[in-house]
């Protein structure tokens, strides 16, 4: 699964955070995603003196599926499908399916 990656520009398909866009900060191995700004969850912490932890509710964001998101292109600036080509000098880029447009630098 690489169509997705770190640092890319995604928008939420489906959820409660439909239509949200932000950048991923992590690609889990099991076909999820961490968007920032997105699928925020309350995750309850102990206080734990020792490690310098303080206790209480913190919110953080969740992973999200991969199906649940689509790229935007950094080209033309729309949701696109993600397609693969080899570049001349033998490179294996991600294109955009709308605008023919490369999404890696």
């Amino acid at each position: 699964m690489n169509r997705i990656r770190k640092g890319d520009q995604v928008v939420v398909l489906s959820g409660r955070d439909k239509g949200r866009k932000g950048a991923v900060t992590s690609v889990l191995a099991d076909d999820r995603v961490v968007v920032e700004g997105v699928n925020f969850v309350k995750k309850h912490t102990r206080a734990n003196p020792q490690k310098n932890i303080k206790g209480g509710i913190a919110e953080r964001e969740a992973a999200v599926h991969a199906s649940n998101v689509q790229i935007v292109c950094p080209e033309c600036g729309k949701t696109t499908r993600v397609g693969h080509r080899r570049l001349d000098d033998g490179t294996r880029v991600r294109i955009c399916r709308k605008c023919e447009g490369v999404m890696d630098k």
